[in-house]
């Protein structure tokens, strides 16, 4: 295993211990904000994740889960990236994480643009554990979409 291997794996396992974002946080009156349960049949991993957005930033983000270590360490990996971030830098940021994911290992992560995120390379060398590293994204995405553009939910 290289030195990078190494690393990478070194940040899943710190993610998947130290989980970042875990703890779904309310919403504040009066906030736009959007929820989403994700779940793989296959391995029975699961999310709820939920952000919450206030002038198309995303002011906060959360989720409450159950899965494997990959899994659980991307949802907190996203968790740390997306914070703080807008709606269209989460979008294109999932876009450049499943073009990663779907590389079958043919793409090293950038980490100027992934962040630690990058950290999940090796997962795409394995098309089963895709879907374990893409659970927490499509929960994000579709958070946003459940979000909308429109008034507040509470």
């Amino acid at each position: 295993m290289s030195e990078l291997e190494q690393l990478y794996q070194q940040v899943i396992l710190d993610h998947a211990k130290r989980r970042r974002g875990e703890g779904l946080i309310t919403p504040e009156a009066g906030h736009v904000w959007g929820e989403s349960h994700q779940h793989n049949p296959v391995c029975g991993d699961q999310i709820r994740l939920r952000v919450e957005i206030e002038d198309q930033t995303i002011t906060k983000i959360s989720w409450e889960g159950d899965g494997c270590s990959i899994s659980m360490a991307s949802a907190s990996v996203l968790t740390e990236l997306a914070a703080g971030s807008s709606r269209g830098s989460l979008v294109e940021l999932t876009d450049e994480f499943r073009t990663l994911m779907r590389s079958r290992g043919s793409l090293e992560g950038d980490e100027e643009v992934l962040g630690d995120a990058a950290a999940f390379a090796g997962v795409s060398k394995f098309p089963a554990r895709v879907k374990c590293a893409m659970l927490a994204w499509v929960a994000a995405e579709q958070s946003l979409l459940d979000a909308g553009t429109g008034p507040a939910r509470l």
